[in-house]
């Protein structure tokens, strides 16, 4: 499949959520290992991280940059620590657990996501990557332990009714996930308004990361996630290098 036919897919699938149908590539055999260990290409992951940073350098940026000039919002990043580690690891598990990996295991969202929620606050700490590390072991140990598909789905009354809703739980998690990331900026007195124009990328990202995790499964919308974030964090730290009195 094509990227560009990919990308016809992505706009679709926003018009009208579904679950199906799966885009092509898919192995046959256990659904578990390919929703964490999708057959995808790195280039492919290339090209959608593209995608993602050439809308948002383009037009989302400079509308969040005017939104922070006007409402006088600063970003939290601190050039001399560049945050790698929460960029790269913690913050595309943790993240994607909280906002998608439940659009696709609703049996396991009732208890995944409160739980991820609470590891999310706590941040990248021990008590925090802990708790990350049991959520991760208590999502693999049911399907490590048992035979493939013997792990029992939900009723069909309940998936039926699920399927009704999900348009809505999936733009609405998307919000929620650009909302979270109102607290990478000190607000000040930046006017209620304006706060949905400062997370305009984080709201496309997650768009495309939703669409992913459904079409093809968590570990691709991980991947994609931390590519995303990994590509300005490079560009950051090499101007530094090039200028390091910018940090001064």
């Amino acid at each position: 499949m094509r990227f560009r036919d990919e990308l016809r897919d992505f706009f679709r699938f926003l018009r009208r959520p579904g679950f199906t149908p799966r885009l092509p590539g898919r192995k046959a055999g256990d659904g578990w290992v390919e929703d964490w260990f999708p057959a995808l290409s790195v280039g492919r992951l290339l090209k959608w991280a593209l995608f993602l940073w050439l809308v948002n350098l383009i037009f989302l940026g400079p509308i969040a940059v005017a939104a922070a000039g006007v409402g006088g919002a600063t970003h939290r990043l601190s050039l001399d620590h560049l945050p790698w580690l929460q960029a790269l690891l913690w913050a595309p598990i943790v993240e994607e657990l909280v906002f998608r990996y439940g659009l696709r295991r609703l049996g396991q969202a009732w208890w995944l996501v409160p739980a991820a929620v609470a590891a999310m606050f706590m941040g990248p700490k021990w008590p925090g990557v802990l708790m990350l590390a049991g959520i991760v072991a208590v999502c693999w140990l049911p399907y490590l332990a048992a035979p493939p598909g013997t792990c029992r789905p939900l009723p069909w009354r309940y998936r039926q009714a699920y399927r009704g809703v999900f348009p809505w739980v999936f733009h609405l998690g998307s919000m929620l996930f650009a909302a979270v990331h109102l607290y990478n900026f000190n607000l000040h007195q930046t006017p209620p308004w304006l706060l949905p124009l400062l997370v305009l990328p984080q709201w496309l990202t997650g768009l495309v990361l939703g669409w992913l995790r459904v079409r093809r499964g968590i570990g691709a919308s991980m991947l994609l996630h931390a590519l995303f974030n990994g590509g300005p964090l490079l560009v950051v730290w090499l101007v530094i290098q090039a200028a390091p009195d910018l940090v001064k």
